[in-house]
């Protein structure tokens, strides 16, 4: 997937229903879903439209994420994520969780900016 820094690259819904999600935008939008394994053993799904990735949905149905309400999660794509937290954080930002790599997505933060939104940054993988 093509990206250019500054632009939004990734939306995800946080979710304790998966499989609610699931059917709903399945049923009204169209989306298919892929399985992507992750790290703590939860399953991320990838939502597809066209044979194309389109959007996730991250089960919050697991110890760390009880307090998560449900919510969208839109993502920035940045150049360098290590050195643009560092500028943000600098100007007010909070970092809600060390920055941490996904495999063969990209480096990822998780920011509160200054006004309180929540918003990840991420330097996709170069495809």
């Amino acid at each position: 997937m093509a990206w250019t820094h500054g632009n939004f690259y990734w939306n995800e819904l946080l979710t304790k229903d998966v499989e609610r999600a699931k059917r709903f935008y399945g049923d009204t939008i169209g989306w298919t879903f892929d399985k992507m394994p992750m790290d703590d053993g939860a399953t991320y799904w990838v939502a597809m439209m066209g044979g194309k990735p389109v959007g996730g949905l991250f089960p919050t149905d697991r110890p760390g994420f009880e307090k998560l309400p449900e919510a969208w999660m839109s993502y920035l794509a940045v150049d360098d994520v290590d050195a643009r937290v560092k500028k943000a954080t600098a100007a007010g930002a909070k970092l809600m969780r060390p920055i941490f790599d996904v495999p063969n997505v990209g480096r990822i933060a998780i920011l509160t900016e200054p006004g309180g939104a929540g918003v990840g940054w991420m330097t996709p993988v170069k495809s």
